[in-house]
């Protein structure tokens, strides 16, 4: 990158042009069927600005360009990648995961077809990992309980960047805080650097769950399965009604008649004509209505064998 170029307190390197916005926009919503306002416009330039600096460009808006021009496709992930929303944490909207122990699971494998059979899951907007992990870590404890033959979890995401920190599994150490302590002995590890204290997701749980690049706005997800309960949350609220509606009956093909669909507190199917019904409220669940890395494991121990003070410590801290 040139010397010369600056990028602080120069706002028309910063700022976007209102075309070059819309230019923009128009293509995340196309491509990603994300709602693009114009109150967004600050968000869309400050988190394209270190992409703007990698690539030595000039400015915000000459980014805007240069993703368009002919023969940068490749660039368009890279774009994806700057603009997406990953917030998640390990046991979010804890509710979810005591319906799922508590209700969901029971109800599935009290039914006949269940009977010496896998749990499919899938956590369609998986983002970097917590997600799953949190479900596979509910998942192992209840068929360990059950002695249930087991489960797999499918991982999905439009962002291949954190689909790459999902597939390692490797958090730093206040990111676990959530995690029980009776599980974080079972299921975690962790390393041995004292200037870098990070978790990483034990390989047990990480086999079990598999990662996988999607959009929500493609013709056709490619997925074979089909799952018995499926996690959709904090992905919705990007979409207009329609997107809504197009999105879920796209997912919902791929949910098991009798499955559950989990969307986030701040979601709702009130109005969405979908095959599903809710069944808790609050957003909790929704049932079918359909008939038809170089990391190796000597270089972790178990994350549970942290001094008592430490435990505390976590524990205090949730």
């Amino acid at each position: 990158m040139s010397d010369s170029i600056q990028f602080e307190g120069t706002t028309d390197v910063l700022q976007l042009s209102p075309d070059g916005y819309g230019r923009l926009a128009r293509y995340i919503t196309g491509e990603l069927g994300i709602k693009m306002p114009d109150s967004k416009m600050n968000m869309i330039q400050s988190r394209l600005v270190r992409r703007v600096r990698e690539l030595g460009l000039s400015s915000v808006e000459h980014y805007g360009q240069y993703l368009f021009a002919p023969g940068n496709n490749e660039e368009r992930e890279h774009f994806i990648n700057a603009v997406t929303t990953n917030k998640t944490d390990f046991f979010r909207e804890p509710e979810h995961f005591q319906y799922l122990t508590d209700i969901a699971l029971p109800s599935l494998v009290g039914a006949a077809k269940y009977d010496s059979s896998f749990i499919r899951v899938w956590s369609a907007a998986c983002s970097s990992g917590e997600e799953p992990y949190t479900l596979a870590m509910v998942l192992s404890e209840f068929t360990r309980k059950q002695r249930q033959s087991g489960f797999a979890i499918l991982a999905t995401d439009v962002s291949t960047k954190v689909l790459q920190m999902a597939q390692n599994g490797v958090y730093a150490e206040d990111q676990i805080a959530p995690v029980p302590l009776a599980m974080r002995s079972k299921y975690l590890l962790q390393n041995h650097s004292r200037s870098e204290r990070l978790i990483r997701i034990a390989p047990e749980l990480r086999q079990r769950v598999s990662f996988h690049h999607l959009n929500f706005m493609a013709p056709n997800y490619q997925i074979k399965d089909r799952f018995d309960i499926i996690f959709l949350r904090n992905v919705l609220i990007y979409f207009d009604k329609d997107v809504q509606e197009a999105v879920v009956n796209k997912v919902c093909h791929y949910l098991s008649p009798g499955g559950y669909l989990f969307v986030s507190h701040s979601e709702s199917l009130s109005g969405l004509k979908v095959p599903v019904k809710s069944v808790r409220p609050l957003s909790i669940a929704s049932r079918c209505q359909i008939t038809n890395s170089p990391w190796q494991g000597s270089d972790f121990e178990r994350a549970g064998l942290w001094s008592r003070r430490k435990e505390q410590k976590i524990e205090g801290g949730h």
